[in-house]
């Protein structure tokens, strides 16, 4: 987690050098890192796109063919999320029940490791210190969830904002957040074992079998399955 106390006592050159031998780097991922680093090391508001661009080398109209601000390149992998869980959604088969469709389309588009949780706690701490970051998550978290509540809505034949797929998207949404968060505190697995857990709970209506222990590595979730398993056998009985 960055130290917000330190950040705004050395602001950014207006150019850095960049480093000898190495190409320019104007993808949108170079510029999503760089700006990531220097808002961690500088301060959200006192770094500018000039100053994100020269450090990836690159220009500032490279900068806005990615981008349309400073703040999208803390957005881009989850747009990008969004973008995957309707057509990971839209490609289930139609015999998989709606819960068991809407876990597997969120653990396949989630691709964290125990390696990524640094740069995810840093860049959750900025979303959730700087004002402005903060202001523009309901717009980026409403787009998550309406990608599942469309989704159920096609499936049972409802109008999208009806109860019951409103309830499932706001419902996975929560679900999918407390599992990142517990995931960045542990760093100890994927996070698609804590989405996997987490959402296998939430399917069987968080029935007394599945709330045990949280889940601790890979390890866990083949129990994590087994134990949903023999919940669902219970209740058919």
């Amino acid at each position: 987690m960055p130290n917000q106390s330190a950040q705004y006592r050395h602001p950014v050159p207006e150019t850095t050098p960049r480093r000898p031998g190495r190409p320019p780097a104007t993808s949108a991922e170079a510029l999503e890192r760089t700006a990531l680093r220097l808002f961690a090391e500088h301060g959200y508001e006192h770094t500018t796109v000039e100053q994100i661009a020269a450090a990836a080398g690159a220009s500032r109209r490279t900068f806005f063919r990615y981008f349309d601000s400073k703040a999208g390149t803390l957005w881009r992998e989850f747009d990008t999320e969004v973008t995957k869980l309707r057509e990971q959604l839209a490609a289930v088969p139609d015999d998989v029940p709606v819960m068991d469709a809407v876990r597997r389309a969120v653990v396949a588009v989630n691709h964290y490791r125990a390696a990524d949780v640094d740069e995810l706690r840093t860049r959750m701490s900025l979303i959730g210190t700087v004002p402005e970051l903060a202001a523009s998550a309901a717009v980026h978290y409403d787009a998550w969830e309406r990608a599942v509540s469309d989704f159920v809505a096609r499936r049972r034949g409802l109008p999208e904002d009806s109860l019951y797929p409103l309830a499932v998207g706001r419902a996975t949404l929560a679900a999918c957040r407390a599992a990142f968060d517990r995931w960045t505190a542990n760093a100890d697995a994927d996070l698609t074992v804590y989405l996997d857990a987490a959402l296998r709970a939430l399917g069987t209506g968080f029935d007394d079998d599945v709330l045990v222990a949280e889940p601790t590595g890979r390890a866990r979730r083949g129990r994590t399955a087994r134990g949903t398993a023999r919940s669902r056998a219970r209740r058919r009985t």
